[in-house]
Order: C-alpha cells, then sequence, then structure tokens
C-alpha cells in the first residue's frame, strides 16, 4: 500500500471550513487503496420462468466463473394465465417484488454487465410486455422476452456439461412451468451442437391448470395423470416420430429443471434439498418412473409432506411426472443425469466468455 507524503511543516491556510475538503478526501481515500486496485468484473443472470424467479452472481476466477450470490423464489407468474391469457395483478406484484431484491444484489455486488431473459408466460400473455415495462419502471431490470429456441439454447450451453460421457444419442431436457424444451445435442470434443429440437407450450404449471384433479381420491388423480401423459404424449408426437431412428442404441439423456431435482432429492431420501448431493447425479430411469407413479398417486397432503417436496412444490410436481415419464418413453434410455444448472449458467458463459467452454462453479458464497 502507498504511503502518504510527509507533511511539509508549512502551516496550513486559513479557511472557515471545518475538516478536509473534498479534494483531500479524493487524495486521502486514493492514498488508502492500492495503486493498481481494480475491482473484479462480475456478471448477473435472471430467469423469471412461469413459477421461478432466480439470479446468479458470478465472478471470473482462475479460469472459470465463481458464483458469489444467488437468490431464488417461487412467484407462480403463470398462475391462471392458462384460462384468462393474462398475467394477473397478483402474479405481477410477486414477480416485481422479487426482482426488486434481485435488483439491489445487483448493485450490491456491483455487477458490469447482466441479463435478464423471461420466458413461455410472458410469451403468452397478452400483458407480457406490459409487466416487462413496469418491472423496469420500478426495478431498472430490462427483460428480455426471449424465444422458444433461445431458452433452449441457453438451458443446453449451462448444463451439457453433465452430460454422461458415451457415444451415443444425447438428448438435454428443460421441464419448466409454461414449456418443455428437447434438444437432441452433440456434446463431442468439449463442445455442444443442437441437432434437433422442439419446445412444447406445456410446463407444470400450465399442465397442471389443463388437467386439474376432478376430486382428490385415488381414481380421481389416477384419472387426471393419465390426461397429463396423453396430452404430453400428443405434444412429443412429431419429435418421437423423429426419435425413432435411434432405436436400439446406447441413448443418454440429461434433464434440467425443478422436476428432476426433486425426483433425484426423493431418490436419496434427502431431508431436505442439498445441490451438492443433487447436481450431476445419475438415477435409473426404472426408479424415475417409479417415484413419478407414486407420487401421482399420492394425495396432495402426503406429497406435501415429504420434505424435498413440500407445500410449495406439492401440487405441480405430478404435472412435471407425467412430463418426464412421456420424455423418457420417446427417449428409453437407461439413466437420467440430473442438472441443477441450465438457462442461468448459460447467460453467465455467453456474457463472460462469448460461449465458450468455461465452467461456472458454485461455491460458499457472503451473503
Amino acid at each position: 500500500m502507498r504511503q502518504m507524503a510527509a507533511p511539509s511543516g508549512r502551516p496550513p491556510r486559513p479557511s472557515s471550513r471545518t475538516g478536509p475538503t473534498a479534494k483531500t478526501r479524493t487524495k486521502a481515500e486514493s492514498a488508502a487503496r492500492p495503486a493498481n486496485f481494480v475491482r473484479p468484473r462480475s456478471y448477473a443472470a435472471i430467469d423469471l420462468g412461469t413459477n421461478n424467479c432466480r439470479l446468479l452472481i458470478a465472478r471470473p476466477q482462475d479460469g472459470e466463473l465463481v458464483v458469489i450470490d444467488a437468490f431464488s423464489r417461487i412467484v407462480r407468474l403463470g398462475e391462471g394465465l392458462h384460462g384468462s391469457g393474462r398475467i394477473s395483478d397478483a402474479a405481477m406484484d410477486r414477480t416485481v417484488a422479487a426482482l426488486a431484491i434481485c435488483a439491489d444484489k445487483l448493485r450490491r455486488r456491483h455487477v458490469s454487465l447482466s441479463r435478464a431473459v423471461a420466458t413461455e408466460a410472458c410469451r403468452r400473455a397478452a400483458n407480457g410486455v406490459e409487466l416487462a415495462e413496469r418491472v423496469r419502471r420500478e426495478t431498472g431490470i430490462v427483460l428480455d422476452i426471449i424465444s422458444p429456441a433461445e431458452e433452449a439454447r441457453l438451458a443446453v450451453l449451462g448444463c451439457h456439461n453433465l452430460m454422461e460421457p458415451g457415444e451415443g444419442p444425447a438428448l438435454i431436457f428443460d421441464i419448466g412451468g409454461g414449456s418443455t424444451e428437447l434438444m437432441h445435442v452433440d456434446v463431442s470434443n468439449q463442445d455442444v451442437q443442437i441437432h434437433d429440437w422442439v419446445s412444447v407450450p406445456w410446463g407444470v404449471v400450465s399442465l397442471t391448470e389443463h388437467a386439474p384433479l376432478p376430486d382428490d381420491s385415488l381414481a380421481g388423480r389416477q384419472a387426471a395423470y393419465a390426461h397429463m401423459r396423453e396430452v404430453t404424449r400428443t405434444a412429443f408426437a412429431a419429435f418421437a416420430g423423429r426419435a425413432e431412428q435411434f432405436a436400439g442404441q446406447e441413448l443418454r439423456l440429461l434433464g434440467t429443471s425443478g422436476t428432476v431435482t426433486t425426483l433425484a432429492s426423493v431418490f436419496l431420501n434427502l431431508p431436505r434439498y442439498d445441490r451438492r448431493a443433487v447436481d450431476g447425479l445419475v438415477v435409473p430411469t426404472d426408479a424415475m418412473r417409479d417415484i413419478s407413479r407414486r407420487l401421482a398417486d399420492a394425495s396432495i397432503a402426503d406429497r406435501a409432506d415429504i420434505a424435498c417436496i413440500g407445500r410449495e412444490r406439492a401440487d405441480l410436481v405430478v404435472a412435471g411426472c407425467a412430463i418426464l415419464e412421456s420424455i423418457i418413453d420417446l427417449w428409453p434410455a437407461a439413466r437420467v443425469g440430473v442438472a441443477d444448472r441450465g438457462i442461468r449458467e448459460g447467460i453467465l458463459r455467453t456474457l463472460a466468455m462469448q460461449g465458450r467452454d468455461v465452467p461456472v462453479t458454485r461455491r460458499e458464497y457472503r451473503k
């Protein structure tokens, strides 16, 4: 650290001011800071989905991006959207409140470059642009309502490095709140290419609202689940036809979503969600099917009592199970890889290194 110059012994000029002047304060502050001090560049990614609002802030360190702050809140932006075609005032209020917290974190972490994206709920809603304008006005965050193609690309960029090694055809899927994306990818040579993809307008929120329970009896739950399976099977039919060319090959499958991380937590019988245990886990497909069907048969109260599901996910997890089973039907891999990463990590990579294969690492961060 630089030393301050010694006083010259000359008496100061008289002044009516008390305390240091702005100029002396600036010099003193400069002297207290190393001459080569440069604030580390930091990046932020916000993913506003149909169900969740999520933030990651990361900083480059030793060739990778290290997460220094994070935030996640269930806002249920798409609640009621399937029937009304609009985002409700209550959902808007919840979303703006969550994004205000994100904006505060961006300021406190001195974020130099950020991107905030909104997906299916804002794409579909008649007042999606209205929400984006309110968010900008009240929080300063500029929401980019992205296309399904861009959503698929970012999800793949964020999680493809967790795909199981091998030569067989690889599929990445992202079960969201309002849509689901399937991406047939090539992840050889530490790079990724999307050969084929599809986005369907069925996620855990939209499908739950489309196929409500007739009653919370076992027969009612089974009927609703069968309807969900038929809806998703029909939605994936064209992609499933193209996937038939890979029959008999050793398929690889990787999922990024709250559905697969929740089912992985149930598989591990975790007392509470633990990202370190779940991210990168590989679960036998038969186990995923078994858990899906058990949850579909269970009452909402019984699902809420499962520690890693709880009340917030109890009513939505069954729709995710139906979508997952339909994906397994068309891509019958022996195992399902689990990724607790996706769009936000994809955004961070594109912001920091123009999409090059730079790992995004989560360590303990200061709150």
